[in-house]
């Protein structure tokens, strides 16, 4: 990761006054690193590559998100047999058609500069999961019940080597770009993606003794196929979870077949240690697929290479739908923004226990805001309310070094659901379903906060943003990038420009500066798309409004 490097134009030019405001100085960097800026929508994507990827494009998205479901690609994915002689390591044995829209994402987001995560998860085909398939996992694309891991690690495989940048499809004359950042599994703490969860009544974790084995079949498969040196990242867990032992009305207890198991609880299974850091051993090491004996534990870490050498682990910290320092749960095993540090410590126990020193990044690769519009649920929040949520924690990210990405997750609403009460469920989107922009559209494109939005008259106040559209424009054009920090005062609407930032590096769009205002008013950032390829070309925007209050 490379050092932050925004400058302005205060230290390049010397401090100037704008309309009577002092310029202020950067503030000094409290983070070491850039931030990966992920967004996905991956229905939208699948539908319309092109269109999608120029929007994300627009907005400055550094890198997509894409779920490459297994049972979308494989062949006859609904029947209990796979095809003959099929090889599942071989591209060229699925259907073509199957890769096509995977295809098209690659080649226009390497046109574009664009770079892609690919997560290979499930739903696994039919013929790949195992015995006892409940009536509700049966026949479901994006479920997996008790998948193949050798069958997975095919998959991998063929994935994998289609873009390795080497690969020429058939009937093709050229290979098809690489992608060099992966994640191996979705939410595999959650028994639709992975179940069962547990069983016995909820008294035997099954989640991560399967999800140990698809890491290590997948890792072998990236490194068997030229991705040893890429991004690889484990984890992805769902933030929440259950737990409760079985009774005469729940026999199966929690999480169960389709819960969601505890994510800081899975990772110590995952790891094969209990809730005191212990090495587990005998009969409840064997139940989870654990080293039973001292001997074979000391293997543990040589036969794991994917659970120690990832690059980094994946997490989707929704909090609740709260602000992102409050957490309304005590429970001491999610993994929710606000608790993110209580992952980072577990990460790092469950290492030293092998005697890994290693200290993972933490990667943000599913996050946002559920709104009300369009929804009616009260624990929802307003689309301004998202907007400011999203600056928010996309600050407090940039400030700790260990968390490399933020993340939107989705682009648009889900379409209306009568089941949602006029809501298509999960309406985390920067987008409404029918197209008009949410307040958090403006606010990813330009992130602006303010930690401290009130004080006296001599106070300098941090303003902290992100010209998230400068990436492209300084890949296209070749020149650094202009916004300005514009200030009204109350009650008007008369903008003037009190600093402008320049970013110079494609790689990181931050700014952090301090400054002094003349008397309480809105604080706004606003950018202008330079002349060049880009389709807004000569277009201003600008961020959401800050009101600040000088006594």
């Amino acid at each position: 990761m490379r050092a932050r490097r925004v400058t302005t134009l205060a230290a390049v030019l010397g401090a100037i006054a704008v309309a009577g405001v002092s310029a202020g100085m950067p503030a000094a960097a409290s983070a070491s690193t850039d931030q990966i800026s992920i967004i996905q929508d991956s229905s939208t994507l699948l539908e319309d590559p092109l269109g999608t990827l120029a929007r994300f494009r627009a907005l400055g998205a550094s890198m997509v998100r894409v779920i490459v479901v297994w049972a979308q690609i494989a062949p006859d994915w609904k029947a209990r047999k796979p095809p003959r002689e099929f090889d599942g390591a071989d591209p060229a044995a699925y259907p073509e058609a199957k890769w096509a829209p995977y295809d098209e994402i690659v080649k226009i987001a390497a046109a574009d500069g664009i770079a892609l995560d690919f997560t290979l998860s499930g739903g696994a085909p039919r013929w790949a999961e195992g015995p006892g398939i409940p009536p509700a996992a049966l026949d479901n694309q994006f479920w997996a019940w008790r998948p193949s891991a050798p069958a997975f690690g095919q998959f991998a495989h063929a994935v994998a080597e289609r873009y390795s940048g080497s690969y020429v499809p058939p009937g093709q004359s050229a290979p098809l770009p690489r992608v060099s950042f992966w994640a191996i599994w979705n939410e595999p703490n959650f028994g639709e993606d992975l179940g069962p969860q547990a069983v016995a009544g909820s008294t035997v974790a099954t989640g991560p003794m399967m999800y140990r084995s698809l890491v290590s079949q997948a890792w072998n498969a990236l490194q068997a196929t030229g991705h040893g040196g890429d991004t690889i990242l484990i984890g992805e867990f769902a933030p929440f979870g259950l737990s409760a032992r079985g009774t005469r009305k729940r026999p199966g207890g929690l999480p169960g077949g389709f819960g969601q198991t505890k994510p800081l609880r899975f990772l110590r299974t995952l790891y094969c240690v209990d809730s005191g850091y212990r090495r587990l051993r005998g009969s409840p090491a064997r139940a989870v697929g654990c080293p039973a004996t001292a001997v074979a534990s000391r293997a543990f870490r040589r036969n794991n290479p994917g659970l120690f050498d990832a690059t980094g682990l994946a997490d989707h910290p929704y909090p609740h739908n709260q602000p992102p320092t409050i957490e309304a749960s005590r429970d001491p095993d999610i993994a929710t923004f606000p608790r993110l540090p209580d992952l980072e410590y577990v990460l790092d126990r469950v290492q030293q226990v092998y005697g890994s020193n290693a200290r993972l990044p933490i990667y943000s690769t599913e996050y946002g805001y559920i709104t009300a519009p369009p929804g009616h649920a009260p624990a929802w929040v307003t689309p301004a309310t998202a907007a400011y949520y999203l600056n928010w924690a996309e600050y407090l990210s940039w400030e700790q070094p260990r968390i490399a990405s933020t993340m939107q997750y989705l682009l648009y609403d889900p379409r209306p659901l009568p089941k949602f009460r006029g809501s298509g469920g999960f309406a985390s989107g920067l987008l409404f379903s029918d197209g008009r922009q949410k307040p958090s559209y403006a606010a990813y494109r330009l992130p602006l906060y303010l930690p401290v939005v009130s004080g006296r008259r001599v106070r300098a106040f941090e303003v902290w943003g992100c010209v998230r559209p400068a990436r492209y424009a300084i890949l296209d054009t070749g020149q650094a990038q202009v916004a300005e920090i514009q200030f009204a005062p109350r009650g008007s609407a008369d903008y003037s420009t009190v600093q402008t930032v320049v970013v110079a590096d494609a790689a990181n769009c931050y700014f952090d500066v301090r400054l002094r205002f003349p008397s309480s008013g809105n604080v706004r950032l606003a950018y202008t798309y330079p002349t060049g390829a880009l389709p807004l070309a000569g277009t201003t925007v600008y961020s959401r409004t800050v009101a600040i209050a000088l006594r």
